[in-house]
Formats: structure tokens, sequence, C-alpha cells
């Protein structure tokens, strides 16, 4: 099965249908395998193909493992940002809100182009995923505080229950109806996340200039994007799973596990950013 995604195409492994009886690079046929001339005991005869050496494979529970640790980096990361940047309220000066800014600024530019590269990364790298989690939760931390002090507390709270509400039942509702993923569904998923990446850096463009639209702010246009991202991280959540069931399926090494967790990372900080926007939306009087 080969995906449209670009986070799972970059698997080989993935591509491979019916793992069990996968033949892999460097272990030839197994009708190949030797064990050598008479005489030559336990030794493998000269140039004979080694048989392959047993790897874990990927699970259910390796991927709960990496995408917990993945999550909990993230929720790490965005505490110690929201307690040691300075104290704001919501009349604080511009002056105040600077070191918040600019962690939030920072995370967010870090984690864009961290995701872009592992997005397109043959090899998963777990170093790379967590140091994604961690600037990921720079990021969050920061926009969370922000969002705290300018709508109230129930937003941030009411988006972290939201988006692990929007976890369980999209998983309840892709093994309730056995969802199946083609690549006509992939192929649209995908080009509503990068028409998303590309309107934020127009937006972020036209910003610099003082010219925003107000695409992803907490406003009626910026509500339009906001339930379009949410639909899109629900999308995104679908391919999650489906990735982790052929996968698993198909016998992916355990290496494998980390990049599911990097997808559905980045498939939750999507649903709660765009839940965060619309509460917020919501809290205005």
């Amino acid at each position: 099965m080969q995906s449209n995604n670009p986070v799972f195409r970059r698997s080989e492994e993935f591509s491979r249908a019916g793992g069990g009886n996968q033949t892999y690079a460097g272990y030839g046929d197994p009708s190949t395998w030797s064990t050598g001339q008479p005489g030559q005991g336990s030794e493998v005869a000269y140039g004979a193909p080694q048989a392959p050496v047993r790897t874990e494979r990927m699970t259910i529970d390796t991927v709960v493992q990496k995408t917990a640790i993945s999550l909990g980096v993230v929720v790490v990361a965005a505490l110690a940002t929201w307690i040691l940047t300075p104290e704001v309220t919501e009349f604080s000066q511009a002056s105040d809100l600077g070191p918040l800014i600019a962690a939030t600024t920072i995370g967010s530019l870090g984690a864009f182009a961290l995701s872009m590269v592992l997005s397109f990364k043959r090899v998963i790298s777990p170093v790379l995923v967590l140091v994604f989690a961690a600037v990921e939760g720079v990021a969050l931390g920061g926009i969370s505080k922000l969002f705290n002090v300018m709508y109230g507390d129930g937003v941030v709270q009411g988006a972290v229950i939201g988006t692990f509400a929007a976890f369980a039942g999209t998983l309840a509702v892709y093994k309730f109806f056995n969802i199946k993923v083609g690549a006509k569904f992939q192929r649209m998923v995908m080009a509503g996340v990068f028409g998303m990446i590309g309107l934020s850096l127009m937006e972020l463009v036209l910003g610099a200039f003082g010219a925003e639209i107000g695409l992803f702010g907490v406003s009626g246009l910026g509500m339009l994007t906001a339930f379009a991202g949410l639909a899109l991280g629900v999308f995104m959540l679908i391919m999650d799973f489906d990735f982790v069931e052929q996968g698993v399926a198909n016998g992916l090494p355990e290496r494998e596990s980390w990049r599911a967790a990097f997808a559905m990372t980045v498939s939750l900080v999507w649903i709660y950013t765009n839940l965060l926007r619309i509460l917020a939306y919501f809290s205005q009087d």
C-alpha cells in the first residue's frame, strides 16, 4: 500500500503489503540461504547471504508508548513555558508581553521547520521527534497563556478536554464503522493541509507589512479556517489510525512507532489550536 501522506510514504516498509511474506533488502530470497558445504560445520559458505536477523516489530503497545512520550514532552515544555515566562494580565503593557510572544514565535517557527524535516525524512529520528515535541510545547505554552489572559481560564481547559474527546471519538468511529482510507481521501486531506499552511504563510507575510486579513484570528473570518482546520485535524487522525493499522499488519520495525507518534502529535496539536480559537470566539462578550 502506497500512502500519499508525506509523513508515511517515507517509510519504505509501509509500501510493502503482506508483512508475513516480505523479502527485505539485503537478505534475498529465503530459498537461496545456505549453511555451507559439508565439513564446514556451522560456518556459512563464502559469499552466501546471511539469514535475516529478527528485529522488534511495531505493535499497538509500542505506538501508544511512543505517542505518550511525545505528548508528555509537549505538555512538560508547555507547562515550563507557562511558568517561566513573566506573569501577564489583561492590563499588561506590550513590553511585558515581549518574552511570551518571543517564546511563542520561536517555538512555532522551530516546530514548523522540524515538522517539515520529519515529514520528508526517510529514516525517522526519535531524537528529532522529541526535539519537535519540546519546541511545539514551547509554542503551545505561549499561545495558551495568551489565550488564558485574553479570553478567560475556561478556554484552555475546554480546548484540552475537547482535543482528547476528539481523539477518543474519532478512534471510536474509525473502529466501529471500519473506515477504510483510500488514495482519494488521502489526496484530499493533504491538499487541505498544504492549503492551510500556504494561507498561514501568506498571512504571516501580510502581517509583517501590517496588512493581515485575519484568517487565523478570533473573528468571523477566522472561524472559517478554525472549523475547516478542526475538520482537517480529525481527518488527519483517521489517516494516522490507518497507518498504525497497516503498519502493524505489515510488520513494520518498532522504530516506525516514532513516525506514528510524530504524526498523531501533529494531528492533536492541530486540533487543539483550532479548538482554542473556536472556544475563544464564543467566549467573547
